[in-house]
């Protein structure tokens, strides 16, 4: 610029005002660029991103693929895929699919169905052998009665939940399943031990190893009871938390009253005293007392079969009438019924049978 015209600062205005200028122009050939020439070039550039083949999508194959590497020079000829070289895989279902429906209600935290298979996959994990008292010549049936009707006297004497019990008695029936020759002197102590370490695992303040010595009228010590203690967890693998028949009922019972589930619940405790209980699982059990109880006709194949063998236990039941509700000190309304009590059950199985 002429220095006898404008000034240095004028001079630097004036080039930038013009760059600007400049660029809008180009801003504005960008925006009014033919429509044709716009698509021509993305055709062409879609040519070289990825050539799937013509093969549909099923379930059973992967899409063959082909990338380009050269995208920015100009292609001839259409590359084509060869399929033999390309690993075709299957899909398995790897979905467990229920042996029955749902009967669990709509969960807003969670899928139904997807529930309803971990129950039933956990159920089927901790098995129960029917025939163990063949592997002990010296047992009989009516000593397991009569053994797990005095741990439901402990329990209700310590005032331990049902739940605890029924623990108690799924560790007793593994445990004897993986022995061999066990004498009669011996089922006090591998009772009391089970029940010993069922409410360590369910009871908030459980009894003390000499309350349950104590309890035997010193037939086990305390030592005794210990060294059984390992000796249990070491057949059962660790194995602990099943879903008893108690877990089942809470969760087939979640909208009864208070006094049905004391009803069900003292049929459910008629029937486990008879090792016939072993040939249906806890959950067929407790929806089997839960149909005879309220009249409810159930379709499964499953509950059909217990129903039949739980009708004397159920008859029994009627003909004692309803039972009360107990009240424990210190221990709320609202929880009385998850006290394990005892009746005279052995009584009514031994006239049964």
């Amino acid at each position: 610029c002429p220095s006898w015209k404008v000034t240095t600062a004028e001079c630097e205005t004036s080039k930038e005002s013009a760059s600007r200028s400049r660029k809008r122009k180009a801003d504005v050939a960008i925006y009014l660029q033919d429509p044709d020439e716009e698509v021509a070039e993305m055709t062409k550039k879609k040519q070289y991103e990825i050539l799937v083949s013509n093969n549909v999508v099923s379930a059973f194959y992967v899409i063959p693929i082909s990338v380009i590497p050269t995208p920015d020079k100009e292609l001839h000829e259409p590359v084509s895929v060869n399929k033999e070289h390309f690993v075709q895989y299957t899909f398995k279902n790897i979905f467990v699919t229920p042996t029955r429906s749902s009967p669990l209600p709509v969960l807003g935290w969670a899928d139904k169905d997807d529930v309803w298979n971990n129950l039933m996959k956990k159920e089927k994990t901790y098995l129960r052998d029917r025939h163990f008292l063949e592997r002990h010549p010296l047992l009989q049936p009516k000593m397991r009665a009569i053994l797990l009707d005095w741990l439901m006297e402990v329990c209700e004497v310590y005032r331990l939940h049902r739940e605890t019990f029924y623990l108690a008695q799924d560790y007793f029936d593994r445990f004897m399943a993986t022995q061999k020759n066990v004498v009669k002197t011996r089922l006090q102590l591998i009772g009391i031990t089970a029940l010993f370490v069922a409410s360590k695992l369910e009871e908030i303040y459980p009894p003390k190893l000499n309350q349950f010595a104590y309890v035997t009228d010193g037939a086990c010590t305390e030592d005794e009871i210990l060294e059984m203690e390992l000796s249990m967890m070491k057949e059962l693998k660790w194995s602990l938390n099943p879903l008893t028949v108690m877990s089942w009922l809470n969760i087939y019972m979640q909208v009864f009253p208070q006094t049905t589930f004391v009803q069900i619940s003292k049929l459910i405790d008629l029937c486990i005293l008879d090792v016939g209980c072993l040939d249906f699982s806890y959950g067929v059990l407790a929806a089997s007392a839960l149909s005879l109880i309220l009249g409810v006709s159930l379709s499964w194949k499953e509950v059909e079969d217990s129903v039949k063998w739980m009708v004397p236990f159920a008859m029994s039941v009627k003909e004692m009438g309803n039972t009360k509700l107990k009240c424990f000190k210190g221990i709320p309304m609202e929880d009385s019924h998850n006290i394990q009590t005892h009746s005279t059950l052995l009584g009514w199985l031994v006239s049964d049978t």
